[in-house]
This record gives C-alpha cells, structure tokens and sequence, in this order.
C-alpha cells in the first residue's frame, strides 16, 4: 500500500508542478494546445463559468509576422466566487477574472498554467477568506486536470 502511495505522488509530481517563486501552478497537458483549450472551455462553461475571452497568441503572433508557438489564454469566471475574494480585498481585482494559459514548450509538450490562488492571497494581502481561495483553488485544479486529460 505505501508503496502504490508513493509511486501514485511520484506520478503526480511529473505531470503537475507548482512554481512557488513565480506563483504558477503548471499541469502536463495529454492534448494539442487547440485541444486543450476546447476541452477547457467546454467544461467550464459545463460548470456555469462565464467565458470572456479567448486568446490565440499564435495567430495574433501571424498578422504581424512573427512566429510564436500554439499559445491560447482563456478568460473566465463567477461572480459569484469572484466577488467575494473582492470584498475581502479589492486590488485582487486586477487579477480577476481568472486566466489559463495553455501553451507549448520548447520540447512540444503542452501545459496549462493558472495563478496559484495561495500567490494572489500573499500577493493582495487577502484576509478572512479561506474558504473562497480554498473553492477557487478546488476549481481550477479540476478544471484544468480535465482538461489536460490526467
């Protein structure tokens, strides 16, 4: 049993990745980039999310001629969950709403980044709103382990 344990957060740990110093959490994506960001949106629009915007860096890279890998930035969110973490502090506005990014590497692999909720906590001082960082936090892990297919 600590064995299958063990080797289940080994595997956990090669395909997502928390990067503390810039506040990012990353996931391995199992999808193209476009993929990806269908089946991203998709399921949170399946969950009541609002999409606002999608981004296709990409393409917008193309009408001024220059390259750029398969990079999509997918805006969305709640109000209802949004507004509370403004009314425990309101510059976390400047983050909101929420952002993916899903974008190719160097080496072709795919990956779906997002803030660390606990960063935009430390970063805004939030206060009095654990359990809103916690939901928050609990949604867009489910969201992009989904979409990245793990």
């Amino acid at each position: 049993m600590k064995n299958s344990n063990l080797l289940g957060i080994i595997l956990l740990c090669t395909s997502f990745w928390v990067s503390a110093s810039e506040g990012l959490i990353k996931q391995e994506s199992s999808y193209s980039v476009a993929e990806t960001a269908d089946r991203f949106e998709a399921i949170a629009k399946d969950k009541g999310l609002t999409l606002f915007a999608r981004i296709n860096h990409q393409q917008n890279a193309g009408t001024v001629n220059l390259s750029l890998r398969p990079t999509e930035v997918l805006i969305f969110g709640n109000p209802k969950v949004g507004t509370p973490l403004m009314q425990c502090a309101q510059d976390v506005a400047i983050d909101l709403p929420q952002k993916v990014l899903i974008s190719e590497d160097e080496n072709h692999q795919v990956w779906v980044s997002y803030n660390n909720p606990e960063y935009l906590m430390k970063r805004h001082n939030i206060k009095n709103c654990d359990a809103t960082i916690k939901k928050i936090s609990a949604v867009l892990s489910q969201l992009s382990t989904a979409a990245a297919g793990q």
